[in-house]
C-alpha cells in the first residue's frame, strides 16, 4: 500500500503539482482567443437555455437544459461549500478572485470540449445519446489514440465512479452526525438504497431527479446567502475592496501573499467547475439540441453558476462573518461555512446548510455514477460488469458514510483526475481546429439572422460523425411533441 500511496503521489505532483494547472490556464486563454472571447460575446444566448432551449424531438430524449442541470449537479457539491471555505483559509480572501478568473477562461475551454462531445456523439438504439472525450478521441483522432482512450476511461471510471463517491458520502454522513446527531450507519443505508435506485435507472430518471433538486439545493443556499449579504450589507464594499487588495498583493492575509492567492484560487476554481477535466462532456453529450456549439454555450452556463455564482456566495458568507480566521491549516471547510453562518444568521443555519450538502451530494452522486457507466462502456459492452460496477457504488458510498477514515483508501482519486485531464487537454488541443470549424459554422448562422442555427451534418462529410445524430434536427418539434402526447 505505502509503494502505491508514492506512485500516485508522484502522479499527483506531476499533474496538479506543476503541470495541469499551467496548462488549463493557458489552454484556456488560447481558447478564449482562437473563439474570440466566445463567453463574453454569447454571455446573454447562454441563459435562454433556462427558458427550455431546443425542444427534444422524442420524448425519452434529455433536453439541453436537463444536461444542462445534471452538469451543475454534478459540478456543485461539497466542494463548493467545503472547499472554498479552505482555499479562503489557506490563500486569504484574494483567493476569489483569481477563482473568478479561471472561471471565465475555463467557460471557453468548456465550450470546446461539449461541443466536441456533441458534434461526435452516438445515437443509441433506444434514441438518446452517449458521448465524451472518450468517443470524440475514438472517433476524431483515430484508431491509433484507443491507447488514450483506456487512459481516459480507466482514470474516469477510478476517479469519478469509486473515489469521488466515497467522498461525498462521507461529507454527507459527517454534516448529518455533526449538526444533527444522525448515527454514520443510518446516514450509509439511507444513501446506499438512494444510490441504488440510481445506478439501476438510467440517464432519463437521473436528469428528471436533477430536474427537481439542483434548482432546491440552488434556491435554498443561495437564499441564506443573499440573507448574509443584506445582513452585513454596509461591509460589502470593504469586502470587495479587501479580495482585490489580497488578489494583487496590496494586502497579506496569509503567509505567501500573492502567490498563496493565485495557487489556491486556481487550484479551486479548477477542481470546481471541472472545465477542461473531461467530465462534464460525458453529460453535454446526451442532450438533443440543433447544434454541437448550442450545446457548448450552455455549459459555459455550468461553470459560471458553479463558480462565479455558488463558489461566490459561500466565500461571501465567509467573509462577511467573523468566524473567519486565516491562514489556519489545519481548517474543516464545512465546520468553518457553519459556523460563519451561524454567526451572522443564528444556530438554526447549521440545519439548512446541512440539507444544502445533502442535495449538493446527493446531485453529485448521480453524476459521478453516471460518468463512471460511460466510461465502463468504451473498455467492455458486458452486462455483468456494468452491474459489477453498480453493486460496487452502492458498496462504496454505504462504506464511504459509515467508516470516516475509508475515504483514505482512494488516494487514487486526485491524481488520476488530474491524469483524466492531461488526456482530455492532449485530444481537444490536437482537435482544436475541428472545433472551430463548429464554432464558426454557428458564428455564421448567427450573423445571417438564423435565430437558433442548425447543424448540417452534410457539411462535415469528412469527419467522422454519426449521421444518424443529426438526423431530426430540422423536425418540427413541436409537432413531434404533438404526436407524443396523443400516443
Amino acid at each position: 500500500m505505502a509503494f502505491l500511496q508514492e506512485i500516485f503521489g508522484l502522479i499527483d505532483s506531476f499533474t496538479w503539482g506543476w503541470s495541469l494547472i499551467p496548462m488549463l490556464v493557458v489552454f484556456g486563454i488560447i481558447f478564449t482567443i482562437s473563439t474570440r472571447f466566445i463567453q463574453l460575446k454569447y454571455f446573454g444566448r447562454m441563459w435562454r437555455v433556462l427558458g427550455g432551449g431546443d425542444k427534444v424531438a422524442d420524448p425519452d430524449q434529455i433536453s439541453a437544459r436537463q444536461a444542462l442541470v445534471v452538469s451543475i449537479g454534478g459540478r456543485v457539491g461539497g466542494g463548493n461549500i467545503a472547499g472554498v471555505a479552505v482555499a479562503i483559509t489557506l490563500g486569504g480572501p484574494g483567493a476569489v478572485f483569481w477563482m473568478w478568473m479561471i472561471a471565465l477562461v475555463g467557460m471557453a475551454t468548456s465550450l470546446i470540449e461539449c461541443t466536441l462531445a456533441q458534434a461526435y456523439k452516438r445515437r443509441l438504439p433506444d434514441g438518446s445519446f452517449r458521448g465524451g472525450p472518450a468517443t470524440y478521441i475514438r472517433h476524431g483522432l483515430g484508431k491509433g489514440f484507443t491507447w488514450l482512450v483506456v487512459i481516459y476511461a480507466v482514470s474516469l471510471l477510478a476517479s469519478f465512479a469509486l473515489g469521488f463517491n466515497a467522498f461525498q458520502a462521507n461529507t454527507i454522513a459527517g454534516a448529518a452526525e455533526n449538526s444533527l446527531g444522525v448515527e454514520r450507519w443510518i446516514t450509509g443505508i439511507v444513501m446506499a438504497v438512494i444510490a441504488g435506485f440510481i445506478v439501476y435507472g438510467s440517464i432519463q430518471r437521473i436528469a428528471k431527479v436533477a430536474d427537481v433538486i439542483v434548482p432546491i439545493m440552488a434556491v435554498v443556499y443561495l437564499l441564506m446567502a443573499l440573507i448574509v449579504i443584506a445582513v452585513n450589507i454596509t461591509e460589502v464594499p470593504a469586502m470587495f475592496w479587501t479580495i482585490l487588495q489580497n488578489a494583487f498583493g496590496f494586502e497579506s492575509a496569509v503567509a505567501g501573499g500573492i502567490g498563496a492567492a493565485i495557487a489556491n484560487g486556481l487550484r479551486r476554481g479548477l477542481f470546481s467547475n471541472e472545465a477542461g477535466l473531461g467530465s462534464a462532456p460525458n453529460v453535454a453529450a446526451t442532450a438533443y439540441v440543433k447544434h454541437p456549439v448550442s450545446q457548448g454555450i450552455t455549459q459555459m452556463l455550468s461553470v459560471f453558476v458553479d463558480t462565479m455564482i455558488v463558489c461566490s456566495a459561500t466565500a461571501f458568507i465567509i467573509l462577511l462573518s467573523g468566524a473567519y480566521q486565516p491562514g489556519n491549516e489545519n481548517v474543516d471547510g464545512i465546520v468553518l461555512t457553519q459556523d460563519s453562518l451561524a454567526d451572522s444568521l443564528g444556530g438554526w443555519t447549521t440545519y439548512v446548510l446541512t440539507f444544502s450538502i445533502l442535495l449538493f451530494s446527493f446531485s453529485s452522486i448521480m453524476y459521478n455514477y453516471y460518468l463512471g457507466e460511460t466510461a465502463l462502456r468504451e473498455l467492455t459492452k458486458s452486462q455483468v460488469a456494468t452491474h459489477i460496477l453498480r453493486w460496487a457504488v452502492i458498496a462504496i458510498v454505504l462504506v464511504g458514510a459509515i467508516a470516516p477514515g475509508a475515504t483514505a483508501v482512494f488516494f487514487f482519486s486526485d491524481p488520476l483526475m488530474g491524469v483524466l485531464a492531461l488526456a482530455n487537454l492532449t485530444a481537444i488541443l490536437m482537435m482544436l481546429p475541428t472545433a472551430l470549424r463548429f464554432v464558426a459554422d454557428y458564428v455564421r448562422q448567427v450573423k445571417a439572422g438564423v435565430d437558433r442555427p442548425i447543424f448540417n451534418v452534410a457539411d462535415f462529410s469528412d469527419l467522422d460523425l454519426d449521421v444518424t445524430a443529426w438526423a431530426d434536427v430540422d423536425v418540427d418539434t413541436d409537432v413531434v411533441e404533438e404526436k407524443a402526447r396523443k400516443r
